[in-house]
């Protein structure tokens, strides 16, 4: 079958990004729990513009904030993508692959977004170890989708070949 090198390499890679997306939910949630707890005594004393931000990270840069709510938000859509995708993935069939496709793409922009801010508080530096760890793995799951994404594509052409070339032999 030709198309078992597409299937498979997607197949390992929604598992690797099922495992990233969840250390990023992770790690993005103990953030923003964080920042809430110490919110209060540490935006006290800045200037009035911070209080207009719900959320001040005490730890990292002004994109902290920003840069943590995409993040989380990335890693649970990019969990439920995940999740999804191996399922289609496992079917195998046309409609099943152009919903894991669209569903891939949807992910890998959101990831982007994140791994832009990102690369802004790596830019900006003043950040923690947990910060960094969140700010790599996000970089190395932006990557991972991209291939991901590829690999679904490639599949769904080989699908759709596959049926143009079985419909002309019945003809």
């Amino acid at each position: 079958m030709a198309s078992s090198g597409s299937k498979s390499v997607a197949f390992f890679l929604l598992f690797l990004n099922l495992g990233l997306y969840f250390i990023i939910t992770i790690i993005a949630a103990w953030a923003i729990n964080h920042g809430i707890m110490k919110a209060r005594e540490s935006a006290s004393v800045l200037s009035p513009p911070a209080h207009l931000f719900p959320i001040y990270f005490p730890m990292g840069s002004m994109a902290t904030g920003f840069f943590v709510v995409f993040a989380l938000i990335a890693g649970v859509v990019g969990m439920g993508t995940s999740v999804t995708g191996l399922k289609n993935i496992l079917q195998w069939t046309a409609p099943n692959l152009h919903s894991a496709a669209a569903s891939s793409m949807g992910t890998w922009a959101l990831t982007l977004l994140a791994m832009g801010l990102a690369c802004k508080e790596i830019n900006l530096g003043l950040r923690d170890a947990n910060l960094r760890t969140l700010e790599v793995i996000t970089i190395i799951a932006s990557t991972t989708q991209l291939i991901c994404t590829g690999a679904i594509h490639v599949g769904v052409e080989e699908v759709i070949s596959g049926q143009r070339n079985l419909e002309r032999t019945r003809v």
